[in-house]
């Protein structure tokens, strides 16, 4: 929005430059983006007067002037050699005398144009930095100063201010609410323009009727009036064209100047109907689909079913809050209209003028929320500008409204102790009070337990904070005092927590790459993959292959890994991390359980393709390798025991076991399932992430000094049995001595009886602080012997 210097300081006037104003306004939150001057800098520039124009003899284009520029030449005039096309005796133009320096550095000097001496420049308004859309010379009024400084006479030191206003301070969208502001912040008062009610001087009036749904819940409060007689020749007058021009406003004609004029003046929309055009009384109704509009803009819209119109006997006459029709216009020859001033809900408008392609000044004051109680008031003070500026006759003012639809000004609760708690430092309670009361509140109570009502022309007041927030700004964001923050804390060292950061470039670093889905999937696949679960619906769906929340990422990762197949990339490797949803079985979304998962998939080739080897396909051991090393990472122990959930092979998965308790999964695809899904032999696995990035408690344990004894142990035991449960079994019974223990060998066939398996496994004795004695090891591998024939009836293999 841009806003007019002097005009924004004639309504209040803080001892400020330019730009300490500006600062003031976005340390308040209304950022000024910039701050220009009407005018590049120049100097040497008078009001002058033409007296004669002859015909330069030598050259058809130029013109010998005389000029008359009053004291700025002691009296006498000047003779000046002027191009210009407009140039004409009796003109008033702006003067560069000799010595003028105009914008870019231009010097003005004393010359002969083929032959005649010329003592200045007669200047068009792109000469002086400005532009009027006029080829020539700037062409000033007849009652222009003569010799007085066109600086001073034009204002051209004055500013343009432009302001990126927020969608929640829709009013400050006028001169009236950054006047309001500034008054505040500066303890000064507003120089408010009175607003009297004009006199009625014609019984004339139009009905107007608000279709019920729309007052209800569109337009609760309607005025208008007929105003008759009005001077159609009347013409814009100079200090209301410069504070719209220099607000970025058009001039049109004088009635629609002044509904502009009152629109940047108080931020309320109006618009004025041509009474002539009009067909019978005035309705505020929905559209209908299909219906048509033609606008001011010539543009002809098809309307939908849900926008708010403004139509008499004919039909639409006006996008309500957005733009007029052109069927109703006001024109140069209009002496007679209905001036219109309502409020308009910011939700029945929000979107309406984006969805036919336009944004209008008003369109974005009724989005953002504009005054309930300013309508009136706003008819009254734009009929007073036309009665003064171009006679006419007013009718009364007819308002239609429902009070009860009205925006709700409800009291905020809040206390001095929560404004502190949020600001961070001891604001007075004195201080809190005044600064509300001067923003317009209303308030009641004490320190201890206040009652704020919002003025009506703030629709961002609703919940205690914002009141903090008031006093935030009007303290000045950099006065608050700087303090360290209080918060008491409880030191956990980084190193021993792995952050989900870590985990991730982990697996970057076992070639995964990540993905980033959706948390809704197709329930047809959340389904396949489980025929038990009962995933929570979505009431509405982007698509059916987004209805439900995701019981499992593998939901997300499959459709990612087919979309890659499809697209002959034969080497898969994904990983995600991010929430999977359980619902309890009445599908309340209070009793929904949201876990933190990470979750791998891969297919195709152990290692990319290359020379050196065939193109072994990833198998078991090697996705469980890939899983391994991921907790390894986290430095989380864990055990492998068999799987029996329905989405995995039954013999190639495992689940991942934590002192007694599953942390996740791993392992291949049902074949039935990769089948389905048109999947080569895929694995997976899903971790919880929260257990992976607990903290774990560092442990140093100094190396032995003394040497280490193996001995190896091979027995015959039941193939049925787990080599973990084997190895657990031996490193409990061995003893503080065995560091170490692995399977090095399986032997199924000649000389091993069926249902049995010959395991060798490699134990590792030694002592932190001395050499062990044989007699300790041999005690040792008996414990371990005795313990795998009574617990598993396992016999030593001979040898």
């Amino acid at each position: 929005m841009k806003i007019n210097e002097s005009w924004l300081r004639s309504w209040v006037n803080p001892p400020l430059d330019s730009e300490a104003l500006a600062h003031q306004l976005t340390m308040a939150g209304l950022e000024v983006d910039s701050n220009d001057p009407i005018a590049p800098p120049f100097n040497g520039v008078v009001v002058g007067e033409v007296l004669t124009v002859v015909q330069h003899p030598d050259a058809d284009r130029l013109r010998v002037t005389t000029v008359n520029v009053g004291n700025a030449n002691n009296g006498e005039p000047l003779q000046i050699v002027c191009g210009a096309p407009n140039v004409a005796v009796g003109l008033k133009v702006p003067v560069a005398m000799i010595g003028a320096v105009l914008p870019k550095d231009f010097k003005i000097k004393p010359s002969k144009l083929r032959g005649v001496d010329s003592q200045g420049m007669l200047c068009g308004a792109t000469e002086i930095g400005l532009d009027d859309g006029v080829d020539g010379l700037m062409l000033l009024p007849a009652d222009a100063p003569i010799g007085s400084d066109i600086r001073e006479y034009l204002r051209l030191d004055d500013r343009i201010l432009e302001l990126g206003i927020t969608p929640n301070r829709g009013d400050c969208l006028s001169i009236r609410g950054l006047a309001r502001e500034l008054a505040v912040m500066n303890s000064l008062a507003v120089n408010e323009p009175a607003i009297a009610i004009a006199p009625v001087s014609s019984d004339r009036t139009l009905a107007v009727h608000i279709a019920d749904a729309v007052q209800q819940n569109g337009c609760p409060r309607y005025a208008g009036r007929v105003i008759t007689g009005i001077n159609p020749q009347a013409k814009t007058p100079k200090w209301m064209s410069d504070a719209l021009e220099r607000s970025g406003t058009r001039i049109h004609s004088l009635l629609v100047d002044i509904t502009n004029y009152v629109l940047l003046e108080l931020g309320q929309p109006l618009h004025a109907f041509d009474l002539a055009k009009l067909q019978g009384e005035i309705t505020v109704r929905v559209s209908q689909a299909g219906e048509k509009l033609t606008l001011l803009n010539d543009q002809e819209v098809t309307l939908d079913d849900d926008t708010l119109l403004i139509a008499d006997d004919s039909g639409a006459i006006a996008m309500a809050g957005v733009m007029g029709g052109l069927s109703t216009s006001v024109t140069d020859d209009t002496t007679d209209i209905f001036l219109e001033s309502a409020f308009f809900e910011p939700l029945a408008l929000a979107g309406r003028a984006r969805r036919y392609g336009l944004h209008t000044d008003a369109s974005h004051r009724f989005e953002r929320g504009v005054d309930f109680m300013l309508p009136i008031s706003a008819l009254e003070r734009a009929t007073m500008l036309i009665l003064q500026l171009a006679d006419g006759q007013a009718g009364p003012v007819t308002v239609v409204e429902q009070l009860a639809a009205l925006p709700k000004r409800a009291p905020i609760h809040f206390t001095l102790a929560q404004v502190r708690r949020l600001l961070g430092f001891d604001v007075t309670a004195d201080f809190v009070l005044n600064t509300l009361l001067s923003l317009g509140v209303q308030m009641r109570g004490n320190e201890n337990g206040w009652y704020a009502i919002p003025p009506t022309h703030r629709f961002d007041m609703s919940i205690a904070p914002d009141l903090s927030e008031e006093v935030a700004r009007i303290y000045g964001y950099d006065n608050i005092p700087i303090k360290s923050p209080l918060q008491p804390m409880t030191f956990i060292p980084t190193e021993d927590r792995l952050s989900i950061q870590q985990l991730r470039q982990s697996l970057v670093t076992l070639g995964y790459q990540e993905a980033v889905s959706f948390s809704f999937v197709d329930e047809k696949l959340e389904r396949a993959l489980n025929p038990d679960v009962n995933p929570l619906r979505l009431a509405n769906p982007m698509s059916s292959e987004l209805s439900v929340m995701r019981t499992t990422l593998l939901s997300s990762l499959i459709p990612c890994v087919q979309y890659n197949l499809n697209r002959q990339q034969n080497r898969v490797r994904f990983f995600e991390t991010g929430l999977r949803f359980i619902p309890n079985e009445k599908q309340e979304i209070s009793e929904l359980k949201q876990i933190p998962t990470l979750a791998l998939i891969a297919t195709g080739g152990r290692v990319p393709e290359q020379w050196a080897e065939a193109k072994p396909q990833m198998d078991f051991y090697d996705f469980k390798a890939d899983v391994a090393q991921l907790l390894l990472s986290a430095r989380i122990a864990v055990n492998f025991d068999k799987s029996t959930r329905p989405w995995l092979h039954p013999g190639q998965s495992a689940e991942i076991m934590r002192q007694g308790i599953s942390i996740g999964y791993l392992g291949r695809l049902h074949p039935s399932l990769e089948s389905a899904l048109d999947l080569g032999v895929t694995w997976v696995a899903e971790l919880d992430s929260l257990t992976l990035t607990e903290p774990q408690q560092s442990k140093f344990t100094e190396l032995s000094r003394f040497p280490s004894v193996r001995r190896d142990i091979a027995v015959l035991i039941s193939a049925s049995i787990e080599v973990s449960k084997i190895q657990s079994t031996i490193a409990s019974v061995a003893g503080d001595s065995l560091t170490q223990s692995w399977l090095f060998d399986e032997y199924t066939g000649q000389g091993v009886e069926v249902g049995k398996r010959s395991l060798a496994f490699a134990l590792l004795w030694q002592h932190p602080e001395r050499t062990l004695e044989d007699t300790e090891i041999k005690d040792g591998m008996q414990r371990v012997v005795e313990a795998l024939s009574h617990t598993y009836a396992a016999t030593l293999r001979a040898s």
